[in-house]
C-alpha cells in the first residue's frame, strides 16, 4: 500500500513484470492493470517499466503472450 501511494506507476511496472516473468504468464493480473490503467497511467507505467527492467512493456507482453491475446494487448499498450 506504501509503495503504491509513493509510486504508482513503479507500483504497477513491478506488478507487470512478475506477472509474466518465468515460466507461465498470471493472465489475470496482467488483463487487470493494463485494462484498468490504459486511460489513466498507462504511458508513465509503461516508462516506468522500461527504467526499471531495461526492457519495452510490450516486447515482453509479445514474447509472453500469442494470438489475438498478444494483438489485443499490444494495441491497448500500443
Amino acid at each position: 500500500a506504501v509503495q503504491c501511494a509513493l509510486n504508482r506507476p513503479a507500483f504497477f511496472a513491478e506488478r507487470l513484470y512478475y506477472s509474466m516473468k518465468g515460466a507461465g504468464t498470471d493472465d489475470s493480473t496482467l488483463i487487470r492493470i493494463v485494462v484498468s490503467r490504459s486511460e489513466i497511467d498507462l504511458v508513465q507505467i509503461k516508462q516506468m517499466f522500461t527504467q526499471m527492467y531495461q526492457k519495452t512493456l510490450a516486447t515482453m507482453i509479445a514474447s509472453d503472450t500469442s494470438g489475438d491475446y498478444r494483438q489485443l494487448l499490444l494495441a491497448i499498450v500500443g
